[in-house]
């Protein structure tokens, strides 16, 4: 069984790079239809299992002006962890 923090981790553990990307994809789908950024990045590091990979993923699949918009729709503490993920 899954501990509560776990969300899921130990299973994206054994996933392929394949299959982190096709869930990161479907993640971007929900964050275009109005998913918390938050959520997407936090989704993101778990499936990776590194905030700087999922970076390089949330990267490459949302256009510079999502993320743009991301960044500037966040304040204080998650204006900078989604800066973290998102920003060139």
């Amino acid at each position: 069984m899954f501990s509560q923090h776990d969300l899921g981790a130990s299973l994206f553990k054994t996933w392929s790079k394949s299959q982190q990307q096709e869930e990161i994809t479907k993640l971007v789908e929900g964050y275009r239809n109005g998913l918390p950024i938050g959520v997407l990045c936090k989704m993101a590091e778990t499936i990776c299992g590194s905030r700087r990979q999922a970076a390089k993923y949330l990267r490459k699949m949302l256009t510079a002006e999502e993320r743009r918009n991301a960044i500037a729709g966040e304040t204080g503490g998650m204006h900078q962890i989604v800066k973290e993920f998102l920003e060139d």
